[in-house]
């Protein structure tokens, strides 16, 4: 009797097992169409393949919104509290939403969690009139922004990433892995983006609408990938499914942006098993000493950019994180059985 109780045990486990590394075994050939590493302390790269690969980012682009309105903030030209009218453009956006109304009204805090935890281009979009005139100069502000650091390949002409109504991929937001890299690690040194990017789950509207939106994280690797805890997903039909993520374990973080994905899951598995892959990477005596005050908490800072002068560095690929890993790099779920009850 215990021996077939035992026996079922090993076959169940056996079958969870070959399930789950049958859908992380990684097809012939690269999981996106560029991607990079770079150690968030210095900037160093410790892995790139075809890292500077033109292509829309998709809502990846909510990063440099984050960022403008966070310089917004820092300048004194609005705060959290910040009073947003939402209008009919705002309504019309269409996508991934919260579905503002026009003339509802939200705050600026509350529109940024709409923003990075629901990908939200309504909300998007309404930050575009409160942290500037309106979309034209703030999209300004955002190429500026990614001029300052050092953005080379990057072009953006929207708020919220969508594709442009031309459907021309040539009219719309354009960046590099390498690019959004910069971009994140800006992200992480001078802001506080990770108390949006981290929530997994929130509800939007309370205290405006009868009944909020529950709004759940399109980053699912929250929760499941020790020490994630950023940034950012995207995907349209041109841009394919990309991430700009980031985690840290111990005194050591590490950036990961991939891009061009055909699937989510395919994104998700090669995020996953580069970031296994690359915290050996990190030299040991790299010591990552993220933003303590952000102005985007009402702390004002007057510090000298970390990044703006601190381009990410080349480096060779190299052997570990192959493009195509196999089967037995990809990291696995493992699963352990509940204690006997007594």
């Amino acid at each position: 009797m215990i021996f077939a109780r035992l026996r079922r045990l090993h076959l169940f486990s056996l079958g969870l097992f070959v399930a789950v590394n049958l859908l992380a075994v990684a097809p012939a050939v690269a999981q996106y169409k560029g991607a990079i590493v770079i150690d968030a302390a210095t900037g160093k790269a410790l892995f790139e393949d075809n890292a500077d690969f033109i292509s829309p980012p998709a809502s990846v682009t909510k990063l440099m919104t984050f960022l403008v309105v966070h310089d917004a903030i820092a300048a004194g030209r609005i705060t959290l509290a910040t009073p947003v009218t939402a209008n009919a453009v705002d309504q019309s956006m269409g996508g991934t939403q919260v579905h503002l109304a026009a003339g509802e009204t939200f705050s600026v805090e509350e529109l940024l969690y709409a923003v990075m935890v629901e990908s939200a281009n309504d909300a998007a979009h309404a930050l575009s009139h409160a942290a500037a005139s309106g979309r034209e100069e703030f999209v300004s502000l955002m190429n500026a922004r990614a001029r300052s650091l050092g953005m080379k390949n990057t072009t953006f002409r929207s708020p919220h990433g969508l594709p442009p109504s031309s459907r021309n991929i040539a009219d719309g937001d354009l960046t590099t892995p390498r690019d959004l890299a910069l971009l994140s690690r800006e992200l992480v040194l001078r802001t506080d983006v990770l108390r949006y990017a981290s929530v997994r789950t929130r509800p939007f509207g309370g205290g405006v609408r009868a009944e909020p939106l529950h709004m759940l994280n399109h980053n699912k690797l929250l929760g499941k990938v020790p020490g994630l805890d950023g940034l950012k997903t995207g995907y349209t039909k041109g841009a394919g499914f990309c991430l700009a993520a980031t985690a840290q374990r111990g005194d050591k973080r590490i950036i990961v942006v991939t891009m061009g994905s055909a699937s989510s899951k395919e994104r998700d598995l090669r995020i996953a098993s580069l970031i296994e892959q690359a915290f050996p990477l990190v030299p040991a005596d790299s010591v990552f000493r993220g933003y303590v005050e952000s102005p985007i908490m009402g702390m004002p800072d007057t510090r000298p950019s970390p990044v703006s002068n601190s381009p990410v560095e080349a480096a060779a690929p190299v052997a570990a994180p192959t493009p195509a890993a196999p089967a037995d790099e990809v990291p696995t779920i493992k699963f352990t059985m509940p204690p006997k009850k007594k």
